[in-house]
């Protein structure tokens, strides 16, 4: 008897199909066994808890890259969506802009370390199945400096018309401590304090729970945050295990832009992971300076209990250092000169405005708290809901925990027009002996506790409706401690 071999043109169509789906699958389950077992992701883990996500990657760049871009590939699809989107919506410009962009203007001027990694990430997202190349993420770690400082540049240069007005943003409320302003540390001595509040859109800012716990083959071992697929934090919050306690928040209305310079997402992550000392930070984040994502950056080395400001413009970069004081960052530049000759307009003196309300609050705060300034303090801080300007309780943009959404003015100098879905998305705290363990304090979401549920939110703001693709309710977790190298 005549054996029969089944095809699959023998086949029904619905069979077919079937048979389609199944083989792919099979195909593709093939495929991440295969990765699975590659020696590249020897060492690294995930695990989820209160909202985060802790990734812990080790090796080389290209160990580091791949094993970022595995264990995170489905967050990354999800963050690239929400990226291009904004970034397209914002200023006009297609994708392929941004990926050119990167490919052709800043790829030169990134270290070969960084452009391992970043290959590396994109080659292991790949590999469990998603469509992305090393173009893509660049300019998703470039996602803060293109939109809001390249393309402006370039529009004037252009002369462009009917382009949008866009605006450095205002991110964060952050201040670091030490000396007499803080409580006594474990061995006695007066400790360093740092908290920062990552305020951006809740569409990115409910994806911006990732805690990276790296540890390179050169330099120095990080703890960081940021957005799945991000070689830097991006709001620049991390440590490392030289003693140096970091984090910044943005210039408002900052305009410059070099395109021969360094990008600022590769500035950032070498100086904690090279820095050894407030010195060395300052020299490796000034190191090539493009003037994007411009930035106060909050300094500290746990070492010598020293604290520093520095204020990176394009063309000024004044800094500031103490041993017993503070500084407190709400994206006000105190340099006269930076704000004459960097900024578009920005007004240090009204009191009314998100930066300067934020200012007047956050500083009486530590003033009224000198002494007893600790991480307990520091969460406080970051929930706080005074407006200084009218002198009440009021979640909006004056807020040190911001709540543009609730806002009817909006912040006109970030041209965030009344109830934009923006504000406080998470919180990071530390102090001098968390940081000698390579630890640090997080809360997920606002860190006022508040949830942010997003249908409601769009049922009643239908000007928002283009975010509906991306924006998802943003649930606040409790705060939570993270440490180096644990493992659940």
């Amino acid at each position: 008897m005549e054996t029969a071999f089944l095809t699959k043109s023998s086949l029904p169509v619905p069979t077919r199909l079937c048979l389609g789906v199944v083989l792919s699958l099979w195909f593709a389950t093939v495929g991440f066994a295969h990765a699975a077992n590659d020696a590249r992701l020897a060492g690294s883990y995930r695990f989820d808890r209160a909202g985060w996500k802790f990734v812990h990657l080790e090796g080389t760049p290209e160990q580091i890259g791949y094993q970022h871009g595995y264990l995170l590939a489905a967050e990354i699809a999800d963050a690239l969506n929400v990226l291009k989107l904004e970034d397209t919506h914002s200023t006009q410009r297609d994708w392929q802009f941004f990926r050119d962009a990167s490919k052709k203007m800043l790829w030169p001027h990134i270290d070969p370390e960084y452009q391992a990694e970043l290959a590396a990430i994109a080659e292991g997202a790949r590999a469990k199945g998603v469509k992305i190349d090393v173009w893509d993420v660049v300019a998703m770690n470039a996602s803060e400096e293109l939109p809001d400082y390249y393309v402006p540049w370039l529009d004037k240069r252009q002369h462009a018309e009917k382009a949008p007005h866009l605006a450095a943003p205002g991110n964060c409320s952050a201040f670091i401590a030490t000396g007499s302003y803080t409580k006594a540390g474990s061995k006695g001595g007066r400790k360093i304090v740092i908290a920062h509040n990552n305020w951006s859109g809740y569409a990115d800012g409910s994806r911006w729970v990732i805690v990276f716990d790296i540890a390179p083959a050169k330099g120095h071992r990080i703890l960081i945050d940021g957005l799945p697929g991000f070689i830097t934090s991006g709001d620049d919050f991390g440590i490392n295990d030289a003693g140096i306690l970091s984090t910044e928040t943005t210039i408002t209305q900052f305009a410059g832009w070099d395109p021969n310079g360094k990008p600022e997402f590769v500035r950032s992550r070498k100086a904690l992971q090279y820095g050894g000392s407030i010195d060395e930070y300052v020299a490796l984040i000034k190191d090539g300076n493009n003037g994007g994502y411009a930035n106060d950056w909050l300094i500290g080395d746990r070492k010598t209990g020293e604290i520093a400001y520095l204020e990176l413009g394009l063309k000024n970069t004044p800094l500031w250092r103490t041993k017993d004081g503070y500084f407190m960052s709400s994206n006000f530049p105190r340099d006269p000169k930076l704000i004459r000759e960097e900024t578009d307009g920005f007004n240090p003196n009204n009191p009314g405005s998100s930066m300067n309300a934020r200012r007047r609050r956050g500083e009486a705060l530590i003033e009224q708290n000198k002494g007893s300034i600790d991480t307990d303090f520091a969460e406080r801080f970051l929930a706080d809901h005074t407006d200084s300007y009218e002198a009440k309780i009021d979640p909006a943009e004056r807020s040190l925990c911001g709540h543009v959404d609730q806002s009817p003015r909006g912040v006109p100098e970030w041209e965030q027009a009344p109830y934009d879905p923006f504000g406080a998305v998470q919180g990071k705290v530390t102090d001098s002996d968390l940081a000698a363990k390579m630890s640090f304090i997080a809360h997920a979401g606002h860190p006022c506790g508040e949830d942010f549920l997003a249908a409601p939110f769009l049922a009643a703001h239908p000007e928002y409706g283009w975010q509906a693709p991306i924006l998802k309710d943003m649930k606040s977790g409790p705060w939570a401690v993270f440490a180096s190298g644990e493992k659940q």
